[in-house]
């Protein structure tokens, strides 16, 4: 396939390009330059991709999975043929380095071939010779995937894989701030995928509820902010869709007494301030025992220091822009008001005026555990430092969010550390390292930072409706 990565934006409706009379401007954020235009769905058009998406699921889910397993598998195989295209345009629209980009889309190639192993067996709940009872695993229907912008390629395959695995069909809708990448891996499925299996929409905001009070929609899978998430949940309340929902975090670091300072400093730095801090499980808060708090905030600042920022093309650039203005606008307020609040930074806090959506690494010193720079979750290149004196008191204060994402716990005393993981209320806890996710294993929120998981067997039963069928021998 002869690709044009630089114009030519489409979406993919029923296998086929489509066009819309109204366009949406894509803007670099590193230079604030419109780099393209993208077709802003309409109503109708919404309603043509459902249909083709309906219409193709009855020969989708009994086309048998070791055919899905085929064809996600080439699909991957396709995308890696492009690799070096996807990520200078990921870079583009949405901001990170190159070689962040690349990974992302290594990470997404990867995602799609192990996921196409997986495979759902029936589970025999009684054998015996009268009365055999089978849980099977049945495809919803239609799935629409609500995919965000600060990983929009990885994320969105997140949840292609696993839906087209189990038998569903699929409409795709990528992030208005980063729609490229989404349409040109729709143009990649269209000579792979039987039409309408999936369908890759672009449009305003108007968009995302035309999806969720959908009818012939059955099923949402998100991943944004929690308020986002509740007005999907009340939204898709209408017709009972099925709900999988990736939230929000604010997601705690505890470095524990007999940490090692040197060695930890470079994973927690890039927890935190990776993707200039747009990842749901960055490591927002860091609380540091007190008799190491000192040196670990003096090589925190250093090594930050080191890190160059700047338009993800260039090279050696670390860290990028912000992805849009609306964000930007976010933590700039928020560090305005960590400012007026009287909060010390050791390091940036301020944002100076230029082109771009540029924020320099701002790190506060121990500030009040109420304040908002604690509380809540920044999305940006934000990060507190924070004192602790007990390991009582600072799983008290780690547990203290509405959030209850994931969490890392630091320390050469691999039982003392796994003593406060087991207490953190988070879905995933890390010990000794951060950020550590696989296709294999179960990744979902506590509280108020998602309803279901992702990946693993349990993230493609997100996608199944169970059936049990009960078979008895004829009465006689």
């Amino acid at each position: 396939m002869n690709m044009d990565f630089a114009s030519d934006f489409t979406m993919t409706i029923n296998g086929r390009a489509a066009w819309a009379t109204e366009t949406l401007a894509v803007v670099n954020p590193a230079t604030e330059a419109v780099i393209a235009h993208v077709p802003d769905i309409a109503s109708v058009q919404l309603d043509e991709a459902v249909t083709a998406a309906r219409q193709a699921f009855g020969d989708w889910k009994d086309v048998g999975i070791a055919k899905r397993q085929a064809l996600l598998r080439a699909l991957g195989d396709r995308l890696a043929d492009h690799a070096d295209e996807f990520a200078l345009l990921l870079t583009r629209e949405q901001g990170k380095p190159l070689a962040d980009a690349a990974m992302e889309i290594g990470t997404g190639i990867y995602w799609l071939q192990e996921m196409a192993g997986q495979a759902l067996e029936p589970d025999i709940l009684s054998d015996a010779p009268e009365r055999r009872v089978e849980l099977r695993h049945v495809p919803i229907g239609v799935v629409a995937a609500i995919a965000p912008w600060n990983f929009p390629v990885g994320l969105a395959i997140w949840k292609i894989a696993p839906s087209l695995l189990a038998g569903n069909v699929m409409l795709l809708k990528p992030s208005p701030f980063t729609p490229l990448t989404s349409l040109k891996l729709g143009e990649l499925a269209r000579e792979i995928l039987p039409p309408g299996v999936l369908n890759v929409v672009s449009g305003s905001d108007r968009l995302g509820p035309w999806i969720t009070e959908h009818p012939g929609i059955d099923k949402i899978a998100f991943t944004g902010s929690t308020a986002t998430g509740k007005a999907v949940m009340r939204s898709a309340a209408g017709n009972l869709k099925r709900v999988t929902l990736e939230l929000g975090g604010n997601d705690p670091a505890i470095v524990l007494p007999d940490a090692d300072v040197e060695a930890v400093i470079p994973r927690l730095f890039w927890a935190a301030f990776a993707n200039a801090g747009q990842i749901c499980i960055a490591s927002k808060r860091i609380y540091v025992h007190e008799s190491l708090y000192d040196r670990f905030a003096t090589a925190m600042v250093d090594y930050a220091k080191s890190v160059k920022i700047g338009d993800g093309t260039e090279q050696g650039v670390q860290i990028g822009p912000i992805q849009n203005r609306p964000q930007f606008d976010r933590v700039r307020a928020l560090l305005a008001d960590a400012r007026s609040a009287g909060t010390r930074f050791l390091l940036g806090g301020d944002v100076p005026e230029g082109q771009g959506y540029f924020i320099p690494i701002a790190i506060a010193d121990n500030p009040d555990e109420k304040s908002r720079v604690v509380a809540e979750e920044a999305f940006g290149p934000v990060l507190p430092l924070l004192k602790f004196s007990n390991v009582d008191e600072v799983v008290a204060r780690a547990n203290d969010s509405p959030y209850g994402l994931a969490a890392s716990v630091w320390g050469t005393n691999l039982d003392a550390a796994q003593a406060v993981a087991d207490r953190i209320e988070a879905g995933t806890v890390w010990i000794n390292t951060v950020q550590d996710l696989g296709p294999g294993q179960p990744f979902g929120g506590h509280k108020q930072s998602g309803l279901g998981v992702e990946n693993g067997r349990e993230g493609l039963l997100e996608y199944c409706n169970p059936q049990v069928i009960v078979r008895c021998a004829a009465p006689t």
